[in-house]
C-alpha cells in the first residue's frame, strides 16, 4: 500500500523534529509501519543531507523561527526542492504536497497559510535566494559550523573532501562469510538473482543497487553480512601475523551489534570474549553469530571495570572499537551531523582514554591491541593514540 505524498512529508518532518530534539534517525524510522518506512527513509536522508541549505533558505523567508512543527516542514519541502538536479519530485509537486500536509497536521494546521506563503515565494524566488545562500558555509557544505571549523582545523588540506564525501550516499557493501562459501561464489548467486555487484576486498561485495538485506539470497543461510569496507579492514589488521601456542584469545571490547566480532570469527579459529554494557545490544551480538553459525562468549560488562569480567587470562588480541562520535560514517547516517555537538568530542575522548587504559594491562606480552573509532576528528584517533603512547613505553 502507497503512501499518499502529503502524508510522507509529515513523517519526514516527524522525524526532522525528532532529530533536533537528540533522537537518532534510526530510531525514528523504527516506529513508522513497515510499508511507509523505506519512502520516508529516502526523503528524509535527503532532507539531512541538504538540511544546512533549508535552514538558510528558510531564515531569508522567515525571519522569525516558526513553531517547531511549521519549522520541521517547512525545511523539509525546502531541502527536497531547492534545486532541480537530484529532486526526487518537482518543486511545484513537492510545494503543493507541503501546503496539504500542513493543512492536515494538527499541529501545523494553523501555520498552512504561512507555510503556502514561504513555499509560493521561494518558488518564485528561487535562484535568487538559492545564490544568496551560497556564501553561507553551513549551506554550502550541510554540516554544523563547529564540525565545518573542525575539519578545517584537523585536515587543513582535505577537509573540503570529507565533507563533500558526506554528502554522497554511501553504497551497500556486503562481507562474504567466506566459511560458508566463496566472494566468486556469492557474486554469481547475486547475478543469478538479478543483483549486479562487485568484489571489494579480501571479502567484501559491493551492490549496484541498494536491497533490503532480507530479500538478499543466503541471509538468513549466514551467508553475508552487511559492513563497510573500512569496518572490513579491522579483523585482518588485528589478526595478521599473530601466532600462538593454541587458539588465540581475543577480546571484542565494545562488540555490538557483532559485525566485527562475527568478521574476527570467520577468519580465525579463536576463543573470543565479546563485550557490551548493554544487555539489549547483547541479543544482537548473540543473533548475529546464531545466523552466520559462530560462537563466541558473549558479556554484558563495561570493557573499562576489567575486575567485574576479567578471568586473569592475557589475551592475544584486543580488538577495542571504542565509543566515539560516529562522525566518519554520516554517509551512511546523515542525522549524525545534527545530533552532535561540540562538547561529545571531549566527553568521548575521556571514555576512549578509560578504555585503553584499563584493557592494556590484560594483553599479553609480545600480544596486539587494535584500536579503532569510526571518527574523522582527530581528538578521537591520532591524538588519542599519541597521548596513550606517551603514557605506556
Amino acid at each position: 500500500m502507497q503512501t499518499d505524498l502529503w502524508r510522507q512529508l509529515q513523517l519526514v518532518a516527524a522525524l526532522l523534529q525528532a532529530v533536533r530534539g537528540g533522537s537518532s534517525a534510526t530510531a525514528a524510522l523504527g516506529k513508522l509501519a513497515p510499508e511507509a518506512r523505506p519512502g520516508v527513509q529516502a526523503l528524509s536522508f535527503t532532507v539531512l543531507r541538504f538540511l544546512g541549505r533549508a535552514q538558510a533558505l528558510r531564515q531569508l523567508l522567515a525571519s522569525k523561527t516558526p513553531p517547531p512543527a511549521a519549522d520541521a516542514l517547512l525545511c523539509t519541502a525546502l531541502a527536497l526542492a531547492w534545486q532541480d538536479q537530484g529532486a526526487p519530485y518537482e518543486a511545484f509537486t513537492l510545494v503543493n504536497q507541503t501546503v496539504e500536509a500542513a493543512k492536515r497536521g494538527a499541529s501545523t494546521q494553523a501555520q498552512a497559510g504561512f507555510i503556502n506563503a514561504c513555499l509560493r515565494r521561494f518558488l518564485r524566488e528561487r535562484e535568487a535566494l538559492v545564490a544568496s545562500t551560497q556564501t553561507q558555509l553551513q549551506a554550502l557544505w550541510n554540516h554544523p559550523l563547529w564540525w565545518i571549523d573542525r575539519l578545517r582545523q584537523d585536515w587543513p588540506d582535505c577537509w573540503q573532501d570529507i565533507l563533500a564525501a558526506n554528502n554522497v550516499a554511501a553504497p551497500m557493501t556486503l562481507r562474504v562469510n567466506l566459511r560458508k562459501t566463496s566472494v566468486a561464489s556469492f557474486l554469481q548467486t547475486l547475478a543469478t538473482a538479478g543483483m549486479p555487484a562487485w568484489a571489494a576486498g579480501q571479502s567484501g561485495v559491493i551492490l549496484r543497487q541498494a536491497q533490503p538485506v532480507q530479500a538478499l539470497p543466503g541471509f538468513a543461510e549466514g551467508l553475508f553480512s552487511v559492513q563497510d569496507l573500512a569496518g572490513q579492514m579491522a579483523a585482518s589488521s588485528l589478526l595478521s601475523g599473530l601466532s600462538g601456542s593454541g587458539r588465540l584469545r581475543v577480546l571484542d571490547a565494545c562488540a555490538a551489534p557483532g559485525g566485527k566480532t562475527a568478521h574476527l570469527l570467520e577468519t580465525a579459529d579463536c576463543e573470543l570474549t565479546a563485550l557490551d554494557i548493554d544487555p539489549l545490544r547483547c541479543e544482537s551480538i548473540h543473533q548475529n553469530l546464531q545466523r552466520l553459525g559462530l560462537q563466541a562468549r558473549v558479556l554484558a560488562a563495561d570493557a573499562g571495570a576489567v575486575h567485574s569480567w576479567w578471568d586473569g587470562q592475557a589475551f592475544d588480541a584486543i580488538l577495542l572499537d571504542a565509543p566515539c562520535t560516529a562522525s566518519g560514517i554520516v554517509r551512511r547516517h546523515p542525522d549524525v551531523r545534527w545530533l552532535r555537538r561540540p562538547s561529545d568530542i571531549a566527553q568521548l575522548s575521556v571514555i576512549q582514554a578509560r578504555l585503553l587504559k584499563a584493557l592494556w594491562p590484560t594483553l599479553k606480552p609480545g600480544g596486539r591491541l587494535l584500536y579503532s573509532t569510526c571518527s574523522v576528528f582527530r581528538a578521537e584517533g591520532e591524538d588519542q593514540v599519541q597521548t596513550f603512547l606517551a603514557n605506556n613505553t
